[in-house]
């Protein structure tokens, strides 16, 4: 079976999306899915590309044992419409950027994360970048939220057969 192949994208993948990949990472390894499920981020724009997550962003997921000090920002490719099964918005201004870009074949593989954690009644995961401390909190809050919906919806969908 080949992998199911997710991918979080924000702006400058800095903030949000590497921390949604860490999550998501060290989720699928605690449930065994490690051969099942392959985890990237990506940044819509290239302002950050080659460095490290934002320290606030680094601190605050090692607080919660999840390490993502390796982790380095690319740019979204269009290519990534088909390498990846999952491409995963973390706002609404992300999604409308990668819809734009997004060839109709691949439409389907285009969501919003917050999809996947329908309770929260929210669609946009807040760009914590220029707020202080507890902003990293509430978006690492709602993507491990996210995380867990993700991780039920592949293995209803892709896994269970």
């Amino acid at each position: 079976m080949a992998k199911v192949k997710v991918l979080f994208v924000c702006m400058g993948n800095i903030c949000r999306s590497p921390t949604a990949e860490g999550v998501f990472a060290q989720l699928i390894e605690q449930q065994g899915l490690t051969d099942h499920v392959q985890v990237d981020s990506a940044g819509t724009h290239a302002y950050h590309v080659g460095n490290p997550p934002d320290p606030r962003s680094q601190q605050t997921a090692l607080r919660r044992g999840i390490d993502i000090s390796n982790l380095r920002a690319r740019r979204f490719s269009e290519d990534d419409f088909y390498e990846f099964d999952y491409v995963l918005a973390m706002d609404s201004d992300n999604y409308t950027n990668l819809s734009a870009a997004c060839p109709p074949e691949a439409r389907y593989k285009l969501k919003m994360f917050l999809e996947f954690a329908p309770h929260l009644n929210e669609l946009d995961v807040p760009d914590p970048y220029y707020g202080g401390e507890l902003g990293f909190e509430r978006v690492l809050d709602m993507v491990e939220a996210a995380s867990e919906g993700l991780v039920e919806h592949i293995r209803n969908t892709h896994l269970s057969r």
